[in-house]
């Protein structure tokens, strides 16, 4: 993948993890454009490496939905791990789990010390339903945790 096309691909994972935080969704266009991004970078490198890239995101997707039907995970979030998956080499693939994993444990501690001690102050709307969502228990946004993930390895292999 380009630098460019990493850069792009950050931006597009940047509001993808906003989104998450401000209502717990992913846009379906998040995955779309970062999926197709990363079909045009696999597939510039040649079919084989495409169709490598299709199987390693097939099967992140089958290993996540699992968690999804237990409800671990959102389906937005099972949607953009595959999307990126598929622009990625299957080394890479398993780089972007550990990645991913290390941000959402970073992010349930933070969540855990904010439920501790109280959320501060945070500003604007979105901080204050955020904050009112960590008082009572919310789910992790665990998009956050996949975009930085993604955005490790993306920009880490251009």
């Amino acid at each position: 993948m380009t630098y460019a096309a990493g850069l792009f691909a950050f931006f597009v994972l940047a509001v993808a993890a906003w989104r998450d935080v401000a209502t717990r969704t992913i846009p379906d266009a998040a995955s779309w454009l970062i999926g197709g991004i990363g079909i045009g970078a696999r597939g510039a490198l040649g079919f084989e490496a495409l169709a490598v890239s299709l199987a390693g995101a097939t099967l992140l997707f089958l290993t996540l939905f699992l968690f999804f039907a237990r409800g671990f995970l959102g389906g937005g979030d099972v949607k953009l791990a595959s999307a990126i998956a598929v622009g990625l080499a299957p080394a890479a693939i398993w780089e972007f789990v550990v990645a991913t994993t290390f941000a959402g444990g970073v992010l349930a501690i933070l969540h855990l010390l904010l439920r501790r001690w109280g959320p501060a102050r945070f500003p604007g709307r979105v901080g204050a339903v955020e904050a009112w969502r960590i008082r009572r228990g919310a789910p992790l946004p665990y998009g956050v945790a996949i975009a930085v993930g993604g955005t490790f390895v993306l920009l880490g292999h251009p």
